[in-house]
């Protein structure tokens, strides 16, 4: 995918401390971590005696307050950042490092929106996206779906995160007015179905664990990959 621009509701992020540091910050992602934390720790895979240590991996990290949040949250599963951008990239492991997070590896380059992802990846028990489906098309969503259900472990869950139109409809005026300014900027944008993406979902093999109701008129959607 190429990187896209989005207008500058989309995306305010700022220096997290001074000019000479990497680490950046996100009001919303700030905003969202506590509700976001609570329902990682609720569907987080737990250690067993006779499988290894749980992974996750997540998709579009951005500045890294996110995972630095569910790490501190889940010390028991070692977290796998990822992020297209370089410079976000320099702030989620500026962020793992001021946190001194043992169990966060160094972010990965992943565009998941790619049908190859980085050869090696391997197969994780959780993969979480938050925010990122109305920031890009709906064939790169479907791809990027394919690809998370392709590198999930046997029984390990798909969360994403974030807004949604709900059965076809906008039901808010804030989400009207961010889907407008979306479109407005790149027709192959906007807010996505709830019923497409899990029709997306399962379309992969997955299967509809639960949908949860998250602040700020947004929706989780969890799918389950068949033991």
């Amino acid at each position: 995918m190429a990187v896209r621009s989005v207008p500058g509701a989309a995306s305010v992020v700022a220096p997290a401390d001074d000019a000479t540091s990497p680490k950046l910050f996100s009001p919303s992602a700030a905003r969202n971590l506590a509700p976001l934390a609570d329902l990682i720790a609720a569907i987080a895979p737990a250690v067993r005696p006779d499988r290894p240590q749980p992974k996750a991996l997540e998709i579009a990290s951005g500045t890294g307050q996110h995972i630095t949040g569910f790490a501190a949250r889940c010390p028991h599963i070692l977290w796998q950042p990822s992020e297209v951008d370089p410079l976000r990239r320099a702030s989620i492991d500026a962020h793992v490092r001021d946190q001194a997070s043992p169990n966060i590896a160094p972010a990965l380059h992943l565009d998941a929106t790619e049908t190859d992802w980085p050869a090696g990846l391997g197969r994780y028990d959780l993969i979480t996206l938050c925010n990122l489906l109305h920031l890009i098309s709906a064939p790169e969503a479907r791809t990027l779906i394919e690809g998370a259900a392709r590198h999930l472990a046997p029984g390990g869950r798909l969360m994403i995160y974030g807004p949604f139109m709900r059965a076809g409809e906008l039901t808010s005026e804030g989400d009207r007015s961010f889907h407008a300014k979306l479109t407005a900027h790149d027709p192959d944008v906007g807010y996505k179905d709830d019923f497409d993406v899990m029709d997306w979902m399962q379309a992969q093999g997955l299967e509809m664990a639960e949908v949860v109701e998250m602040p700020a008129n947004n929706l989780a959607l969890i799918a389950v990959k068949p033991a």
